[in-house]
């Protein structure tokens, strides 16, 4: 039986971890989550969109743009798990919404949803689900 190579890859990248960014000030730190479409073709083409070769310019400079400091999206299964790291005065909602209006996001966005199970024409604020932290070291 032959192992597709993507798998093989995330299996192996699983167990050595990934590393993190040092910010130069101090945190805070949103978790989301949201669920793909349980069809292995439709996930390994969202991977592929993500990978720095193939996202579009665009999206990673409005992430910053409205002040995030660094976001990581985890794939198990057809679930995602977001985390956003942030200045400690950051506002999410003002952020969000004026990451909507930024050059080609609803685009990126409309795009993405083929995707992912959520409703046509929801914003990224509106498809990632907050979680709430409930353990802490």
């Amino acid at each position: 039986m032959l192992i597709n190579p993507f798998i093989y890859y995330l299996k192996k990248m699983l167990k050595q971890g990934y590393p993190t960014k040092h910010q130069r000030q101090a945190t805070k730190r949103y978790c989301q989550y949201l669920e793909l479409r349980d069809d292995a073709a439709l996930i390994e083409e969202y991977c592929y969109w993500h990978k720095p070769e193939h996202r579009w310019p665009e999206i990673p400079e409005g992430i910053k743009a409205v002040g995030i400091l660094d976001m990581e999206i985890y794939l198990t299964g057809n679930r995602l798990f977001m985390i956003v790291e942030t200045p400690l005065d950051f506002d999410w909602d003002s952020a969000f919404g004026r990451l909507a209006t930024l050059e080609r996001q609803s685009e990126w966005e409309n795009h993405m949803a083929q995707f992912q199970l959520v409703k046509p024409g929801q914003s990224s604020a509106e498809k990632w689900q907050l979680m709430e932290r409930i353990f802490t070291l």
